[in-house]
């Protein structure tokens, strides 16, 4: 009993995670008995406890990297309650109207573009539903089609960086976060384009799946257009630009883009909501707005209306963000004590006696494959902070030949477990994007039709996870020609 107390821990995790109860205590919680179970054995010293403090403060309340959480999210909620997001979809709702699942297509795009402003997954999904759902109802769209569309484009966001995720596994792996986020550029897109394609192709097959938009719904004349992408477009693309581009160009840290990113977005929601219709420039509306539409624009009449709406809706993203941030590091807290309980506890031998049976490549294998598991259950905070830091330090000492250099495995591992991590939100029964999704679709969208709308797109993530599996250089071409 007692040389196997770690694996009583995961059981007993196991079971906790499903009772409901916040997990950040679950975690916290499950590590505090099985600290005082192993007292009771003569397997665990309380002097061990004294240090937990300290590991904390130190690890997380004084660790500059993770920083950037917090205005990252306060980023992506701006882009959410500021209307930039609608506008977007309008957008490319026009500008695709002629290509097969053309709205369809606006909504991936429309995830990716969100993506590299943001990695706030729940907010995405959301958001999208609220948006895209109605409309593409509306005209017809498979019901199937509809929400796999949404709910894999919204959580594209936990992958293209800047992602929160990459940030916490780069303060796990105590790896570069820029050279993480560069790592994870192409594997990003690389689903998006796998996604694009899915879409025209059984969209040429099947016409009926997605009916165009009528060509006379938007701007007729090219300078309509030119002024409906000015207006909607080019906001999003000069954020990425501010963020991404500032990250890979050497200009500033990850955590420095992300307050740049953050006044970024604070100056689009200021323009967008004060100064354009103070002006007169109303954006561009398709003939169904939805209930973001009215909720999240300025209400008129008068600069100082629009301007006190816009300091309420900076109020509502501050508090959303503080909610969020405060989760984060709850969990933060709960998994720092497990994950060190689980060491003083001799977890790392019993992981590494199974590790010295079996080849690199088993161990790799079998790692996603429990992770992939686990994703129909848990969400990926939760995976992330229990797997990575038992496995990461193993994974990183395996021998691939070959096939990846030793000292990018730890690079290779954690994009290949981030594109793993993103089918957590959409594997049921507890796909996260399908719970948020169901929740603000509308009624006659039901839950087994959402079920059936994820199963290509999950077929695609493990396709694109395969790919960069096969072929490391998808995520790591990039980062040796940036920062070599």
């Amino acid at each position: 009993m007692v040389d196997y107390l770690p694996i009583y821990m995961f059981v007993v995790l196991g079971v906790m995670l499903f009772t409901g109860f916040p997990v950040a205590f679950i975690l916290g919680g499950v590590g505090l008995a099985f600290a005082f179970i192993g007292m009771a054995l003569g397997e665990f010293q309380f002097i061990f406890l004294k240090l937990l403090p300290s590991r904390i403060f130190g690890g997380i309340m004084e660790n500059l990297i993770l920083t950037a959480i917090p205005m990252f999210i306060f980023m992506g909620t701006m882009l959410e309650r500021s209307g930039i997001a609608r506008d977007l979809l309008n957008c490319l709702q026009v500008l695709l109207r002629r290509v097969p699942g053309g709205l369809a297509l606006a909504v991936t795009l429309m995830g990716t573009i969100l993506a590299a402003t943001t990695g706030i997954i729940g907010a995405s999904v959301i958001m999208m539903s609220l948006l895209a759902l109605p409309v593409m109802i509306q005209r017809n769209y498979s019901h199937e089609l509809a929400t796999g569309t949404i709910a894999a484009s919204g959580t594209l966001g936990i992958l293209i960086p800047p992602s929160i995720m990459l940030v916490i596994m780069a303060d796990l792996l105590s790896r570069s976060v820029g050279n993480l986020f560069v790592a994870a550029v192409f594997p990003g897109l690389l689903l998006a384009a796998l996604y694009v394609a899915y879409i025209v192709i059984r969209c040429s097959i099947n016409p009926s799946l997605a009916p165009k938009l009528d060509a006379d719904i938007g701007p007729q004349t090219k300078g309509g257009v030119f002024l409906m992408v000015l207006r909607s477009f080019v906001p999003p693309i000069v954020l990425i630009g501010l963020v991404l581009g500032s990250i890979l160009g050497g200009f500033a840290t990850p955590t420095e883009a992300a307050g740049v990113g953050a006044m970024g977005a604070v100056l689009l929601g200021l323009i967008n909501l004060v100064i354009l219709p103070g002006l007169g420039v109303k954006p561009f509306e398709l003939e169904t707005p939805s209930e973001v539409d009215l909720d999240d624009h300025a209400v008129g009449g008068g600069f100082w209306n629009e301007l006190r709406h816009f300091g309420r809706v900076v109020s509502d993203v501050v508090h959303r963000t503080m909610l969020t941030n405060a989760m984060i590091f709850g969990i933060f807290l709960g998994a720092t004590l497990f994950s060190a309980v689980f060491r003083f506890l001799g977890g790392d031998e019993i992981v590494q006696s199974w590790v010295g049976n079996v080849g690199a490549w088993q161990v790799l294998f079998t790692v996603l494959f429990i992770v992939f598991i686990l994703g129909f259950f848990f969400d990926w905070i939760e995976i992330t902070l229990i797997v990575l830091p038992v496995f990461a330090p193993i994974i990183a000492g395996l021998d691939f030949g070959d096939h990846v250099a030793k000292f990018e495995v730890t690079y290779w591992f954690a994009i290949l477990l981030a594109v793993n991590l993103q089918t957590s939100f959409l594997t049921p029964p507890f796909g996260f994007a399908l719970f948020y999704m169901k929740a603000v679709a509308p009624k006659e969208v039901k839950i087994q039709e959402i079920y059936r709308g994820i199963i290509p797109f999950v077929m695609l993530q493990l396709i694109g996870l395969a790919l960069v599996i096969a072929f490391p250089d998808i995520a790591l071409w990039l980062p040796r020609v940036l920062l070599n």
